[in-house]
This record gives C-alpha cells, sequence and structure tokens, in this order.
C-alpha cells in the first residue's frame, strides 16, 4: 500500500501540469534590470506582478548580490508606476534612484540600501523620465506652451469642443493638449535637497523623449556632469517627418549644438563614452522611412570624427551602450527570428577612418532561440548580466562571468512554469514563389501526436517592419495559442528585419504583394503536411498583421475557416483621412491616394475594401476607439462590411484602448472572446 502511495506521489507532478489560460498568464513575474552597482558586486532588479482581480500592478526593488548566499533582498515592495531605476550616490552612500507613483503624481525617489525613501521632486504633471549623474539628476517633465479652449474663453467652462489649426493634433493614442516634454537639469545639494531646475528646452514646441514611445534612452548625461545630449524632433511638418536630432546642452542651459543635422532621418539615442570624449547614437539614414536599418554612430564629442560602426553590418542597432572602459560598444540587433547581443571595437584603422568602413564587423555575444538584452556591464569589465526569454517563458536574469556560458540567477517564474504542459517550438524554412527561404517558428501543442490533426493558426505579423522573435506577450502570446490546442504557424515574412535590409524593405510599396505570396505560401506547405488538418485553419494578426487578415479575407480563396482582425488597415483611403503619421503612409503607400496614377492604381490594387465581394470566412473584428494609428473607423467599416455580405462576424470594441489592449481585464476578455471565436469556427 505504501508503495503504490509513493508510485501515485511520484506521478503527480506530471498529472498536474495544466495548459497556460488567460488567466494564469497574469501570474508570471514580469522582470527587468541587471544594472551593477559601481563596486561591481550587485544588480538591480525590478519584479512586477499583477493582481488581475484589482488590475494593481506592484512592484518589488530588489538587490541582487552575486557572490554570497546572502542572494536577493527587497529593498521596497509595494510600488506603483516605478520606473527608471538606476544606481546613484548621495552623501558618499550608494543608493537607487528611481520613478514611482505617489499623492503628488509619478515624482523621483531616492531609496537608501536599507530600504528608506525620500521624495526628491514635487512637480505638477510629474516625471516621465529620468537619468541620474551624481549630485545632478536630468528628468523630463511637460511644459504647457499653447492655450486650450479653456484658457481662451474661461466664461464657457463646459464646451468640451477642440479648436485645430494644424495636423497632429494627436498622436498615437493621446491628443494633443498644448504641451511638450521638455528636460530639466534638476542639482542637489549636499545634502541630496533638490535646488532649482533648469528647462534645458525653453520655448521649444518638441518633445523629449520623443513620443510616443521615448524613454529615458533618448537622453543622457556626460561623465562629467556638464552636459545632456539628446534628441529632438524640431521640424515644420512633424506628421511628415522622420527627422529628429541629437543635440547637446549645457547643464545650465543655453545654446544647442546639433550634432546630426546633416541626416534628415530619425537620429536618436544618444550615449557618451566614459572618459566623456565620445558620444554614440542611433541613425537611420532615409528621410520619412521609420523602418530604416538603424546605424550605430560614434563621433567626438565636438560632432568630428564621425564613423559608422556598423557599416557592412546587414542588421539593425539597437540600445547601445559603451564598455567600461570605452573600447567597445554593445548593442542588440534582430536575428532570424530571435534578437541577439554584439560588440563593436570603436578604435579604427587608419584605413578604415579613411573609407567609413569599420575595423571589424560586430562579435556576437549571444546565441540560441531566445530574445536577449542587456541588462549591465561591470565596471571592471569581467561581468554581464542579461535578460533573456523565449516564446515559452518571460525574462529572467543572466550573468555571464568573462568567458563562461550564460547563468541563470533568477528563477521567479520556474514553479509556474514547472506546473504547465509546454508547447514545442520549431524553426522550419519555407520556399516562397519567388524561390526565396521564409523561415517559420511553429509551436505545436502540448502533448502533440503527429498520427492525428491539428487546427492551425496563421499568425501574421504587424509592423509591418517587426520581426516575429522570441517574446513572450500578455496578448498575442504563442505559449497560450498553442495551449489551446493549436498549431501556431508564425511566418517571418517579406518586410520584416533580422533576414537583412534588403528583405527588411520589400514590403514598402508593396503591401499586397510579396508579403503576402509568403503568408499564403508558408500556409500551403503546412496544410499539406498529415498532421494539419485543413479544413480548420484560422488567420489572425493586428496592425498590418490585422490588414493581412482583412487581405486574405478577399484573396486567401478557401483556406481559412476563421479570421481575428485586431486594429487593422482595412480603406487605405480613410486611413490616409484619419491617422496621425502621415510619414508613414507616404513611404510605405507612395504618398496620398489623390497623388499620381501609380499611387492610385497601388491603393486600388492593396486595399482590403476593395474584395470584400469575396468575403465568406467568419470574421471577429476588434478595435480601440483611442487607436489613433489605426483610427476605429477602421474596424467599424469592415464589420459593415462584413455584416452587410452576410458573413458570420462579432465586433468586440474596447472604448478606452488604443492600439494594444492594456488593462488586465480588458486583456483577459480579449482572450475569452479571441479563443471562444476560434473554439466556434475551428474546434479545438
Amino acid at each position: 500500500m505504501l508503495r503504490m502511495l509513493l508510485l501515485i506521489l511520484l506521478a503527480v507532478p506530471a498529472c498536474a501540469q495544466q495548459a497556460l489560460t488567460p488567466e494564469t498568464l497574469w501570474q508570471f513575474a514580469r522582470l527587468e534590470g541587471g544594472a551593477f552597482s559601481a563596486d561591481g558586486k550587485q544588480v538591480l532588479l525590478v519584479e512586477r506582478r499583477t493582481d488581475l482581480a484589482t488590475e494593481a500592478t506592484t512592484a518589488k526593488l530588489k538587490v541582487l548580490t552575486l557572490d554570497t548566499a546572502a542572494g536577493e533582498r527587497t529593498l521596497k515592495d509595494g510600488l506603483k508606476g516605478l520606473g527608471d531605476v538606476q544606481w546613484g550616490v548621495s552623501r558618499g552612500e550608494a543608493c537607487v534612484y528611481c520613478i514611482h507613483a505617489s499623492a503628488d503624481g509619478a515624482q523621483i525617489f531616492r531609496i537608501n540600501l536599507a530600504g528608506e525613501e525620500t521624495q526628491i521632486t514635487k512637480i505638477a504633471g510629474g516625471v516621465n523620465a529620468l537619468r541620474a549623474a551624481g549630485d545632478l539628476l536630468v528628468y523630463s517633465a511637460r511644459v504647457k506652451l499653447d492655450q486650450q479652449l479653456a484658457d481662451m474663453h474661461p466664461d464657457l467652462p463646459k464646451a468640451d469642443a477642440r479648436i485645430i489649426d494644424s495636423l497632429f493634433y494627436r498622436h498615437w493614442d493621446e491628443w494633443s493638449d498644448g504641451s511638450n516634454a521638455h528636460l530639466f537639469a534638476l542639482p542637489l545639494d549636499a545634502e541630496g535637497r533638490a535646488l532649482q531646475a533648469t528647462d534645458l528646452m525653453p520655448g521649444l514646441r518638441t518633445h523629449c523623449p520623443l513620443p510616443p514611445f521615448g524613454g529615458r534612452e533618448n537622453f543622457s548625461v556626460s561623465p562629467d556632469g556638464t552636459e545632456v545630449a539628446f534628441c529632438a524632433k524640431m521640424v515644420n511638418r512633424p506628421e511628415r517627418s522622420t527627422d529628429s536630432d541629437v543635440y547637446v546642452v549645457s547643464v545650465k542651459g543655453g545654446a544647442l549644438r546639433n550634432l546630426t543635422q546633416e541626416n534628415e532621418g530619425y537620429d536618436t539615442d544618444p550615449v557618451w563614452s566614459p572618459d566623456g570624449k565620445r558620444i554614440a547614437w542611433l541613425s537611420m539614414q532615409r528621410p520619412g522611412f521609420e523602418a530604416d536599418k538603424t546605424r550605430l554612430m560614434l563621433c567626438a564629442r565636438d560632432g568630428s570624427a564621425r564613423r559608422d560602426l556598423t557599416a557592412g553590418f546587414d542588421g539593425f542597432a539597437h540600445d547601445p551602450e559603451f564598455s567600461a572602459d570605452g573600447s567597445e560598444v554593445w548593442f542588440n540587433s534582430e536575428v532570424r527570428g530571435t534578437v541577439q547581443l554584439f560588440s563593436v571595437p570603436t578604435a579604427a584603422s587608419a584605413s578604415s577612418q579613411q573609407d567609413g568602413e569599420p575595423a571589424v564587423l560586430p562579435t556576437a555575444r549571444t546565441e540560441g532561440a531566445f530574445n536577449w538584452a542587456l541588462g549591465g556591464l561591470s565596471p571592471d569589465g569581467k561581468r554581464r548580466t542579461y535578460m533573456r526569454q523565449n516564446m515559452l517563458r518571460p525574462a529572467e536574469l543572466f550573468v555571464v562571468d568573462g568567458s563562461e556560458a550564460p547563468r541563470a540567477v533568477t528563477g521567479a517564474n520556474d514553479a509556474l512554469v514547472a506546473s504547465l504542459a509546454l508547447p514545442t517550438v520549431q524553426e522550419h524554412f519555407v520556399r516562397a514563389t519567388d524561390g526565396s527561404m521564409i523561415q517559420c517558428w511553429v509551436v505545436l501543442p502540448p502533448g502533440f501526436d503527429a498520427a492525428k490533426k491539428h487546427p492551425m493558426l496563421l499568425y501574421c505579423q504587424g509592423g509591418p517592419q517587426s520581426q516575429i522573435g522570441q517574446s513572450f506577450s500578455l496578448r498575442w502570446n504563442f505559449h497560450l495559442m498553442a495551449a489551446q490546442g493549436y498549431v501556431v504557424l508564425a511566418v517571418n515574412r517579406r518586410g520584416l528585419p533580422g533576414f537583412g535590409q534588403a528583405w527588411n524593405d520589400e514590403i514598402s510599396g508593396d503591401w499586397g504583394g510579396q508579403a503576402m505570396k509568403d503568408l499564403l505560401a508558408a500556409c500551403d506547405h503546412f496544410t499539406s503536411q498529415p498532421w494539419i488538418d485543413a479544413k480548420r485553419v484560422g488567420a489572425v494578426g493586428a496592425s498590418f498583421g490585422g490588414y493581412s487578415v482583412y487581405w486574405l479575407m478577399g484573396n486567401g480563396g478557401d483556406r481559412f475557416s476563421a479570421m481575428i482582425a485586431h486594429c487593422g488597415v482595412f480603406n487605405l483611403e480613410s486611413m490616409y483621412g484619419g491617422t496621425e503619421e502621415l510619414f508613414f503612409v507616404d513611404w510605405d503607400l507612395g504618398g496620398p491616394y489623390w497623388g499620381g496614377e501609380e499611387v492610385r492604381a497601388r491603393y486600388e490594387k492593396f486595399s482590403p475594401h476593395r474584395f470584400v465581394g469575396a468575403w465568406r470566412t467568419p470574421l471577429l473584428v476588434v478595435h480601440g476607439e483611442k487607436d489613433f494609428r489605426v483610427p476605429v473607423g477602421q474596424g467599424m467599416e469592415a464589420f459593415t462590411a462584413a455584416q452587410s455580405m452576410g458573413v458570420p462576424s462579432r465586433f468586440l470594441y474596447f472604448p478606452g484602448e488604443g492600439h494594444w489592449v492594456m488593462r488586465p481585464q480588458n486583456s483577459v476578455l480579449w482572450q475569452r472572446v479571441f479563443f471562444d471565436w476560434l473554439k466556434t469556427h475551428l474546434g479545438t
């Protein structure tokens, strides 16, 4: 009897493994950090968790000691809105500076290593980005420069109209309120108290960080604490231009020095070398192209001796950071459906300085089917920390000692992952109609049986230039999709980074062309496999992925039995008239629909609304009211078309969401409706 009980207990872990659910998805901890302390012995870590019932996300601020049994300890718990966590020094002692929510909004706090915190700022409207540098804090806050209706007509307090005289009156998910995000330099006295802050961008109707997604990576402080390098877009028609530049300004204010005036594309994310003599930044060369190759540039502090460190490297550079001795710059880049870390020397031979080529190509520092991100480089250069994630689990922190392999130093999600029945991720290549090879991620359900036929989901990526990598999303989660019994086919079609600049560029001006042929070629290849039920195939996607779904509704024949389009582009003409960043549609579509004959022909050829007559497949439309990039009218038009055609259809409308569904309970509802639609029309 005892032996039988023991056998039952030993069998429990395997039997107890459960499939991932939308609710369980919110039980994962989300980790970030990895920055080293000045002595190289400790690293910072932020652990976020969400209570689905209350929708409250709180964070623990932790310190990890890598070389002692003490391991990790929590400095502060229950912090809301925690961001921009970084090491600092106050009164000669190591401390942590950060932004988090308070009764006064998002403000700057200092936390000592005993866990005691001090509020540094009390700024109306709050702080939205922070850099700490010794006894100087540089932060971003909103400055009102233009009057609004209530200012102009104070006797009409109940009027809720807007008077609009120019474009860019709304952006991504916010209406213009007459304010701009400016950088401020805030010195601290010997006791760490705030003195008088200086606006480094007085009177400028521009933003730093760059909206909508910019953060503290958009500015940095020189090691000597005398200057700030930052990026901003100072053009007359910002809705039509990608021309941001890197500027340098004294922390005392004054004239700006433009380091990148000659380049008309994006210049962003400046970082100083440790000796303060050089500045590296990211640069796109082609004006108006938001997805151009991001080059890693380097120049002297005065703007001279300019070089492209990634010339000859057929990839995109992101998140640059100097090594401790300044001899290298580290960055990450998309590589064949993953994100890898690279380093490149900053020194150049005489010949390379002459012809503009780097002395050597960047060196890959990581490998494997993961998305890697640099956490931090130790001051002595002997250690590195990385964040690593894949499609099956969110990021954990890893450390590298010298030339050793990365080893995990956190396991915040180990127990939860161990309780789940995991899918299997495979890499496949399929031949395209033009002979090229298309990389595909195939995610097989837990307990996959090749002797049975399984329903399949064709995942259509957005962007349109945004790689399908090894990320773990709270919404478009391949692990979750596979856990419901679906084979997930995620196609790195034409137009996605990680496969060279030429592959990335092929989507522009050809939305309904080769990229759609790539999706169909991959779909046809796998539906011909004996383990796929060709009569139970769905297509799902958001943004350009939603466009792809609408396109396939009218051009995919009878391949699909269910469709889901989230915030997709349906009508190219009305999209042009409703979106905000016109440089995007100008580049990718060739200009406005009333342009020349070639442009008009492209709109007619590639707009999904022109093929509604062929719609037959059941369609779920999802859209948010606050999506100003792909306005909600696109989803409404598509739903009206489906209903008018008698196509089984449903419209999931979120009045408070934008291009993404961000609130936790809305996200779970999204998943429930998503999988209910698939179950109804594909089964499981």
